[in-house]
C-alpha cells in the first residue's frame, strides 16, 4: 500500500466502496479489507470501521475514486496501484458482478494525462450507452 497515510486511508476508502459496489460485502472481500486496514495500521480508525458496518453508495465510490485520481502526484504508480488492490478485491470471491465490471472498464479506461476529463459519471454514462448499444445490435 502507498506510504502516505492520508492517501492510504483514502485508497482503503475507495476499496470498501468497491466492496459495496454490488449492494453487499462478500465474505471473502470483507477478510480482504481487514487485512489491507490491519496492514496499514487503519483497523481501529473509526472512519475505516464505519465503513465496514454500514453500506456505501456506489456514486460516493465514484467520487472517492475521483477524488483520489485528481489528487495523486504519481498518477501513474498511484492508479496501477488502485488498479491492483481494486481488481484484487473485486476477484477476491472469484464472482464478478455487473456493478464491478462496469467499475474495472472504467477504470481500464481512465485516461492519465493532465487534460480535463469528462466526470466519472459522463464516463459511465457513456459505457452503459455502449453496452446497450451493443446489446441492441446483436
Amino acid at each position: 500500500m502507498i506510504e502516505d497515510n492520508y492517501k492510504t486511508k483514502k485508497l482503503l476508502k475507495i476499496l470498501y466502496g468497491a466492496a459495496w459496489i454490488d449492494g453487499e460485502i462478500q465474505p471473502e472481500e470483507r477478510e480482504y479489507l481487514k487485512r489491507v486496514a490491519h496492514e496499514n495500521n487503519l483497523a481501529d480508525d473509526p472512519e475505516i470501521q464505519c465503513l465496514l458496518i454500514g453500506k456505501v453508495d456506489s456514486n460516493e465510490c465514484y467520487r472517492w475514486l475521483e477524488d483520489y485520481l485528481q489528487d495523486s502526484e504519481d498518477k501513474e504508480e498511484d492508479f496501477q496501484e488502485l488498479l491492483e488492490s481494486i481488481s484484487a478485491l473485486i476477484y477476491s470471491d472469484q464472482i464478478v458482478d455487473t456493478e464491478e465490471a462496469k467499475l474495472l472498464n472504467y477504470l481500464q479506461n481512465v485516461d492519465l494525462s493532465e487534460k480535463p476529463s469528462p466526470s466519472v459519471f459522463d464516463s459511465i454514462l457513456k459505457g452503459i450507452k455502449n453496452f446497450y448499444r451493443q446489446a441492441i445490435n446483436n
